[in-house]
């Protein structure tokens, strides 16, 4: 009966007014800790209704419900908006059953907000201009995946409204009939990041390229983008065809682009020049108190000056008008506007592209890639690309752009017995994360006579951490066909030569792994600090020749192994899966 009073508690009483402010075991605890409780709570799936209304704490800073959405119901918000009133951090991705109305009466009571994810939610145009009327200092929004929204509806994030009278009222009405007391922004808020892909239900064209350009212009300290139709925006505003916005611009009553871009312009000579005058201001400064710790000034000037360094040395780069973005994260972007991203955002550091295949076999793609790349050599930490073509084509943009990338991850590649795996490693030597998924050789390769290495020639990747490597496989199909046997070179310098790695997934190889694994853990020197695979905790065999040998092998080398995954590997039977299973505490999963 215990289980059955709980239930009809939790179901029918626990989201009632009288239960908002019931003092509970969590009161008195950090706010952080409660935080960390119920990450770990969602981590494993333990969290309940009634649990989570006890964790609704006034000192909660940070609220992350992603992994537990499903428990993310109109009550709730109610009592998030009661007792949580002063928090930083809000996550509801994922939350499908809130309705736009719900959404807004939880934002408007939440001010303190800085980080708010709603990707995946019913959000509207309401829901918006709550938040850029109630949400000063929102420094970070995500909402990605929100199908209701439209990328008009996003202008009002940065101050961005209609300019008739008509269309005012309108639109305060939108919120007045949820929120009576919300008026309009005339201010941008200060994001900082601004994710919003894949947003309506329909392709938005030419409409998501001019919405893009007005929230680049309106938003002056963005630094992360993911928006439909970034790519176009960059081509449109280093090209200065502002009519092309017209249209948009009379249909939703707001002002011309050419106005907001202007208006971009002076902000931006303003800010230079108090920049100018504070670096002034510090030789002052600098001259009168010589006695002064010069780091504290040295800070001070730095910070005042960081805008102005992304584009020193890179003049011959910009675009003609001066106009330069602060962006250093853009993501869904296409090959063809690389230029006018170059130009207009000389500090970005991290890139995630889709390329079109018809553009490289056009000769295009490698050649251009090469050369816009070429405006982020030296800086460039992360690139991720979305490529159906040969991995050959990247060896020439890695090798001018590589050289200080911490991230890379190429996806849909097509590879044969000829790709230049190892020379991509060798032209990435810091990187701590590699992921590639890539289509196997289509012809098989037969069997490489010179298989030994002098691995003191290979080059080494002494920072990965995390090891990628997956190829498509047809599900009908029990091996994979072995048509790359030189990839077993690249595979023995990548485990060799990468002591620190943590995670390692290698999934249908088109090439023997067992050998290589054998031959990894022959070369384990205990009496070294670096250790081959000796600080795996999580691994991914699936679909390879591993044998159960292999396996016990890496699991007796590293205690901080945790995780190992052989499913599909023919060569290991059920009773040597089960055998293990009993006898180790790693967790082994077998199919």
């Amino acid at each position: 009966m215990k289980d059955v009073w709980v239930k009809d508690y939790a179901d029918n009483y626990l989201d009632q007014y009288t239960f908002r402010y019931i003092m509970g075991p969590f009161n008195t605890l950090p706010g952080d800790l409660i935080e960390e409780l119920i990450l770990l709570l969602c981590s494993r799936k333990q969290l309940s209704r009634a649990a989570l209304h006890l964790l609704l704490v006034p000192q909660l800073r940070g609220l992350t419900l992603e992994k537990c959405s499903a428990l993310v119901t109109p009550g709730l918000c109610a009592h998030i908006a009661a007792r949580c009133q002063g928090l930083f951090i809000l996550d509801l991705s994922g939350a499908k059953q809130i309705p736009s109305k719900v959404l807004c009466e939880t934002i408007h009571r939440l001010p303190a907000l800085r980080s708010l994810s709603l990707a995946g939610v019913p959000c509207d145009r309401s829901v918006i201009q709550t938040i850029a009327c109630c949400c000063r200092s929102l420094k970070h929004l995500d909402v990605s995946r929100c199908h209701l929204l439209f990328p008009a509806a996003l202008l009002p994030l940065g101050g961005v409204y209609p300019a008739s009278s008509s269309s005012s009222s309108s639109l305060s009405s939108v919120s007045s009939s949820v929120l009576p007391s919300i008026t309009p922004a005339p201010c941008p808020l200060p994001l900082s990041s601004l994710l919003a892909l894949d947003i309506g239900f329909t392709e938005q064209g030419e409409d998501s390229t001019v919405a893009a350009a007005y929230l680049l212009l309106s938003l002056p300290y963005l630094e992360r983008a993911a928006l439909e139709g970034l790519s176009q925006a960059c081509c449109l505003l280093e090209q200065e065809e502002f009519s092309r916005a017209d249209g948009f611009a009379e249909r939703e009553g707001v002002p011309r682009l050419e106005e907001v871009w202007r208006e971009r312009i002076q902000w931006q000579g303003k800010t230079s020049e108090d920049v100018a005058s504070g670096e002034r201001g510090d030789e002052r400064e600098e001259e009168e108190g010589m006695y002064l710790e010069e780091d504290e000034n040295d800070t001070a000037r730095d910070e005042k000056l960081s805008f102005q360094n992304q584009t020193e040395g890179k003049s011959e780069f910009l675009s003609q008008s001066g106009l330069v973005f602060q962006l250093k994260d853009v993501r869904g972007i296409t090959s063809d506007s690389l230029q006018s991203l170059g130009r207009l955002c000389p500090g970005i550091r991290s890139i995630i592209m889709n390329i079109d295949g018809n553009e490289h076999s056009s000769g295009r793609g490698r050649r251009q890639c090469l050369l816009d790349l070429q405006t982020w050599s030296g800086q460039l930490q992360t690139l991720s690309f979305h490529y159906n073509g040969p991995l050959a084509d990247f060896l020439l943009p890695l090798q001018v752009a590589g050289s200080r990338l911490i991230s890379l991850s190429l996806d849909g590649v097509k590879t044969s017995p000829h790709s230049p795996l190892l020379e991509v490693v060798r032209a990435c030597p810091r990187l701590r994360d590699l992921l590639i998924s890539a289509e196997p050789p289509s012809l098989p390769q037969e069997q490489d006579e010179n298989d030994q290495l002098d691995n003191v020639a290979l080059p080494q990747l002494p920072h990965l951490c995390s090891l990628s490597l997956s190829f498509s496989y047809e599900h009908s199909q029990m091996k994979p066909v072995m048509s790359w046997m030189s990839l077993k070179k690249v595979l023995r310098c990548l485990l060799i030569g990468s002591p620190l790695l943590e995670k390692l997934s290698l999934v249908s190889l088109p090439c023997p792994l067992d050998c290589v694994l054998q031959d990894t853990l022959q070369s384990v020197n205990l009496n070294s600090p670096d250790v081959p695979l000796g600080r795996l905790e999580q691994v991914d065999l699936k679909r390879t020749d591993v044998q159960m040998i292999t396996v016990k092998s890496l699991i007796q080398l590293n205690k901080r192994l945790k995780h190992v995954d052989v499913s599909y590997c023919w060569q290991i039977s059920q009773l040597q899966w089960s055998q293990i299973k009993r006898a180790r505490k790693v967790e082994v999963v077998w199919v």
